[in-house]
């Protein structure tokens, strides 16, 4: 395909819009948070891990000043730390605190809710399931709310059908906030069949913007040739949305960063294509993609809404502008 064509050789492409796309309340928070206190601070302010997992947006942040690092011990005595929307660890928590750091917990409310479940589980004698994805920065969060051995992490259908507990009369489950709605689904239908005592959170863990966004690609994957989906490779809502897409109907879904990570390849004779964006993409990179796309068709472009959104998280005290 040419990398460039006038209006009259453009192919036609009817695009489907996912509504709600793009950035979640959590984020939003997440980000002001970020921006309000370098706004009001001259010295640097350290953030412990990805605020949110979008690359383009970590890059907005360190233009402005903000310093990213991996662990607490990097940052310097009398320094502001930051810590990222996933959650942290208490360890973590209680090793600034010994640091005698000024800290600010970025935490989303919806993953806050899972670590209060936690601890209330723990205290009550229960022990947990976490149903989850390894080494995810959300679930490492989780799991250091309670003692290692309170607590087992079950990733799939396989686990959840073979995994033992020592008493199956004191025992409830939490969820990572950004799983696949369906194979959370599953494998809960598993454990709640092998443990019929098991508590289940009072509301569901997986988050409104996840279950949005997956029911947005529902809606669009059975009609789209292609589905594009903008976010980090380490966004586990941008590829569960890939996920969703391939199981309901669209075989050729992609993950993508932002436009020019586009393999034109995947797109020749498509006609029909699906675009979404993860909750920590912002809608820039979106209209990014879809200007890149104008440049080699003539677009059409319908809006798919499942629902509104008008989920607000206010900042922290002393943070509002």
């Amino acid at each position: 395909m040419a990398d460039t064509a006038s209006s009259q050789q453009k192919p036609p492409l009817l695009v489907l819009l996912a509504n709600p796309r793009s950035y979640c309340a959590g984020v939003e928070r997440a980000i002001q948070m970020v921006e309000a206190v370098l706004r009001q601070r001259e010295e640097p302010v350290y953030v412990r891990h990805e605020i949110v997992h979008n690359r383009h947006v970590v890059e907005e942040l360190e233009a402005k000043g903000a310093v990213f690092v991996d662990e607490v011990s990097q940052i310097p005595n009398q320094a502001v730390a930051i810590f990222s929307a996933h959650g942290v660890a208490r360890p973590v928590v209680k090793e600034a605190e010994a640091r005698g750091l000024e800290y600010l917990d970025a935490t989303c409310p919806l993953v806050n809710k899972v670590h209060n479940e936690t601890q209330h589980h723990h205290g009550q004698g229960r022990h947990i399931l976490l149903i989850g994805h390894k080494d995810h920065p959300e679930v490492i969060g989780t799991m250091g709310q309670v003692p290692a051995a309170a607590m087992t992490l079950v990733e799939n259908v396989e686990q959840a059908e073979t995994i033992n507990v020592a008493d199956e009369t004191s025992l409830a489950y939490v969820t990572q906030t950004t799983l696949s709605v369906d194979d959370a689904a599953t494998i809960i239908e598993v454990l709640e069949r092998r443990f019929p005592a098991m508590i289940a959170p009072n509301k569901a863990d997986i988050c409104y913007a996840t279950t949005n966004r997956q029911d947005a690609v529902r809606a669009i994957a059975p009609k789209a040739d292609a589905l594009l989906v903008i976010g980090a490779p380490n966004s586990s809502n941008s590829n569960r949305l890939v996920e969703v897409a391939r199981n309901y109907g669209c075989k050729t879904s992609v993950l993508i960063e932002r436009a020019s990570d586009i393999d034109w390849d995947d797109l020749e004779n498509v006609h029909t294509l699906g675009i979404t964006a993860g909750a920590s993409a912002p809608e820039v990179l979106v209209q990014e993609v879809i200007e890149t796309l104008s440049m080699r068709f003539q677009l059409r472009i319908e809006d798919v809404t499942v629902r509104q959104e008008d989920v607000i998280f206010s900042l922290p005290k002393g943070l509002e502008d």
